[in-house]
C-alpha cells in the first residue's frame, strides 16, 4: 500500500458565509488540500501559507495532556456507542480545532486504515501516549474489549488530570506569597526608600539602627541588584540543568520535598492516589500484577514511592503477598496496607485499590482547600509585616526628632 504523504500545518485567513473575518490553523497534505478543506467548510480564503515556527513569540498550539484526556473520553464514548474505530478517529480528527492534534489523529487514522494496530500507531507518538497508555490499549485489542478498556483509560486520565490540577493549585499559593512580597519589597526599596534617604541626609543626626539597616539593603539593591538577579537566574538555570541530568539529585529533591509542612503531606497523598489508581486500572484491565506494579512505579510521581513500588514488585515476583511487601517498605499508611490485604483475601484487589484512590484524591482536595484558606490570611500577614516594617524604619527617625523637640 502506498505510503501516505506527511501532513503539514497551514495558517489561514478568510471570510465565513456571513462575511465575517476569521482565521485559524489546519493540517493538510499540501496547500491545495488545505484550500479544499476550507472551501468545504464555507470559508472564502484570502490568505494561506505553510506554518513556520517564529524565532520569538508564541508558536502554534501544542497538544496538552488535557487534550489527550478529552480525546480518550471521546474515543471511549464513540466505541461504546458502536461506532467503528476508524470512523471514531476520523470524526474526532474532523472536529479537532487544534491543528497539531488533528494532524496526529489523521496520521494515527491512516496507520489503522493500513492495518497497523492502534497500540502500535500510538507508540509512534511517545510524547503524548506513554507506555502505560499503549499497554492498556494493546491489552484491549488482544482481549477484544477495546471499548471497555478505553472507558477505563478515559476515567484514569480524567482522575490524573484532576489530581494534577489540585497539586498545581496547592503549589500556586506559596509561590504567589513569595512573588507578591518580593515585588512589593523591591518597589519600596528601589523607589520609595531613596526618597527618605535624601530627607534623612539633611537631618544631620544619627539614625536608628533599624533605619540604617533598611537603607543599607536599599543601597545594596540599587548598586548590585542587577548582579544579584543575574546570579539568581544563573543559579536557577544551573540547578534546572543538573536536576534534569542527575537522577541522584532528582531523588534527593523528591525526598526533601516530602518533608515540607502541608505541601509534603499533599504530595505524599497524591503519590499514593496515583499509585493505587494506576494499579487499579491496569490490574482491572487484565495486565499481570508484576507489569502493573512497574507501570504504577512510573506513575507515582516521586522517587521515594517509585523506589518503594519497585521493591514491592521485586518481593511480589519472589512470591511474597503484596500487602506484606507494602508494609515492609514503611512508606504506605496502615489503612492502605489493610485495604490491599482485604482485597487479596477476597480476590477484589482492583476494587479495593479504586476505593483507596478515591479516598486519597478526596483528602488531597481537602488539604488543598485547607492550604488555600490558611494562606489567604498569611499573604496579608506577610505583606503587612514587610510593608509595615519598611514604613516604621522610614518614619522612626521622624518620630525620634518629634520626641526630642
Amino acid at each position: 500500500m502506498a505510503k501516505q504523504p506527511a501532513l503539514q500545518i497551514f495558517t489561514w485567513q478568510g471570510k465565513n458565509r456571513q462575511g465575517q473575518n476569521i482565521d485559524g490553523e489546519l493540517s493538510a497534505k499540501n496547500i491545495m488540500d488545505a484550500r479544499t478543506q476550507l472551501r468545504k467548510k464555507g470559508v472564502s480564503v484570502t490568505k494561506i501559507k505553510k506554518y513556520s515556527k517564529p524565532l520569538f513569540g508564541k508558536g502554534a498550539a501544542k497538544i496538552k495532556a488535557a487534550d489527550i484526556c478529552v480525546v480518550s473520553r471521546q474515543i471511549a464514548t464513540m466505541l461504546s456507542a458502536g461506532v467503528t474505530l476508524i470512523q471514531t478517529i476520523d470524526m474526532i480528527a474532523d472536529g479537532a480545532n487544534n491543528a497539531a492534534m488533528r494532524k496526529m489523529l489523521i496520521e494515527i487514522g491512516n496507520d489503522v486504515k493500513a492495518g497497523t494496530p492502534l497500540s502500535e500507531s500510538l507508540r509512534k507518538h511517545p510524547d503524548h501516549f506513554d507506555e502505560l497508555y499503549c499497554d492498556l490499549v494493546e491489552t484491549g485489542e488482544q482481549s477484544g474489549s477495546l471499548e471497555t478498556i478505553y472507558d477505563r483509560i478515559a476515567t484514569y486520565k480524567e482522575k490524573a488530570e484532576a489530581l494534577k490540577s489540585k497539586i498545581k493549585k496547592a503549589m500556586f499559593y506559596p509561590i504567589a506569597v513569595i512573588v507578591v512580597a518580593t515585588i512589593v519589597t523591591l518597589i519600596l526599596l528601589i523607589f520609595v526608600v531613596p526618597q527618605f534617604q535624601e530627607i534623612f541626609a539633611s537631618f544631620g543626626a544619627e539614625l536608628p539602627a533599624f533605619t540604617l539597616f533598611v537603607l543599607g539593603i536599599s543601597q545594596a539593591i540599587q548598586n548590585y541588584g542587577l548582579y544579584m538577579a543575574g546570579a539568581l537566574v544563573a543559579a536557577a538555570a544551573l540547578f534546572k540543568r543538573a536536576h534534569k541530568k542527575s537522577k541522584k539529585l532528582r531523588d534527593k529533591v523528591d525526598k526533601q520535598i516530602l518533608k515540607i509542612p502541608v505541601i509534603g503531606e499533599i504530595l505524599k497523598k497524591a503519590s499514593i492516589a496515583r499509585f493505587t489508581r494506576t494499579l487499579s486500572t491496569t490490574f482491572a484491565a487484565g495486565v499481570p500484577l508484576i507489569g502493573a506494579l512497574e507501570s504504577a512505579a512510573g506513575a507515582a510521581g516521586n522517587a521515594v514511592f517509585r523506589d518503594a513500588i519497585l521493591t514491592i514488585r521485586k518481593e511480589v515476583s519472589g512470591g511474597m503477598q503484596m500487602n506484606t511487601a507494602m508494609r515492609d517498605t514503611g512508606v504506605f499508611p496502615d489503612m492502605v496496607v489493610q485495604m490491599v490485604a482485604i482485597g487479596e483475601e477476597s480476590g477484589s484487589v482492583d476494587d479495593m485499590l479504586d476505593k483507596v484512590a478515591t479516598i486519597y484524591e478526596r483528602e488531597v482536595d481537602d488539604l488543598v482547600d485547607g492550604l488555600t484558606a490558611l494562606l489567604e490570611p498569611m499573604i496579608m500577614a506577610v505583606l503587612g509585616v514587610v510593608i509595615g516594617g519598611l514604613i516604621i524604619a522610614m518614619y522612626l527617625p521622624i518620630f525620634q526628632m518629634g520626641s526630642v523637640v
